[in-house]
């Protein structure tokens, strides 16, 4: 062994302890001691403004209903309310719920009054021979869903893939 380690074996063989400098662990955040004392009731909404893109791909009926829920219950929470934008980009699977066959368009039209942003991924309309006459007419359009993601993400926007 070399010396440095022989002494630090010999002194914890002996009892000895470290200095209480570097026993310490760090600071609680506030969040944290709130959280211990029970009186954590979330995070604090300390920006003007909040972002969030959510993404929908696939066809599954619950899991479309709970994107949709899910935005609802974003706008609805009171310490985003009037400080958060929302984008819907559908893509994939997610087309159905922008189709004119399908029975979401209450939902969509609600989301859309709130300000929601509701776009379809141009690509896979394309891929899957689906006109616009057959889609909503209250819908947007962007080149690909993965760059409208990747774009948003880039510009701080939160991405939520329930």
């Amino acid at each position: 062994m070399t010396t440095p380690r022989l002494l630090l074996t010999a002194l914890l063989l002996s009892g000895a302890t470290l200095p209480a400098c570097a026993q310490t662990t760090p600071a609680l955040s506030p969040d944290q001691q709130a959280f211990r004392q029970g009186t954590f009731q979330g995070a604090t909404a300390d920006k003007a403004q909040y972002k969030a893109i959510y993404q929908l791909n696939t066809d599954d009926a619950r899991h479309i209903k709970m994107t949709l829920r899910n935005i609802r219950n974003a706008l609805a929470d009171p310490r985003l309310q009037g400080r958060l934008e929302v984008e819907l980009v559908a893509f994939s699977g997610g087309i159905v719920a922008f189709r004119r066959d399908q029975p979401y368009e209450a939902e969509l039209r609600a989301l859309l009054e709130q300000g929601v942003i509701l776009a379809q991924c141009l690509n896979t309309m394309r891929e899957r021979n689906v006109s616009q006459q057959e889609l909503w007419p209250f819908l947007a359009y962007v080149p690909s869903g993965n760059g409208e993601l990747i774009i948003r993400q880039g510009q701080g926007w939160a991405l939520v893939h329930p």
